[in-house]
């Protein structure tokens, strides 16, 4: 069964950058649409970015449009998020999920990892 470990997470300050990985093992992400998700302390799990499965088109919350960036890798079966000038409230632990398109991947993964903490702070 497909498998995904997060990675990448850390300290940063305000306006700094961070780049996430979501390794996939057990099975390619090339039949799969990737999302990120992420968590803050006291509040819900929720969706920041997509990549669909063929990788050709990409989504992302309006919270963090313009300052983050979803990438698939085939080959080398990683998908990352690259995020840039970070905000104190980025802060949470994100976590990538599989599905078989976008509009699913939310309710359709029940595999959850054990994620990457991010904290943006001076």
């Amino acid at each position: 069964q497909l498998q995904l470990v997060e990675s990448g997470g850390g300290l940063v300050q305000p306006g700094g950058s961070l780049t996430l990985s979501c390794a996939a093992s057990g099975d390619t992400v090339d039949y799969y649409a990737i999302g990120w998700f992420r968590q803050a302390p006291g509040k819900e799990r929720e969706g920041i970015s997509c990549i669909s499965v063929g990788g050709h088109s990409t989504n992302y919350a309006d919270s963090v449009k313009g300052r983050f960036i979803i990438s698939k890798y085939n080959a080398e079966n990683i998908v990352y998020l690259q995020m840039n000038n970070l905000k104190p409230e980025d802060t949470g632990t994100y976590y990538c999920a599989a599905a078989s398109s976008c509009r699913v991947v939310d309710v359709a993964f029940g595999s959850w990892g054990q994620g990457t903490q991010v904290t943006v702070s001076s």
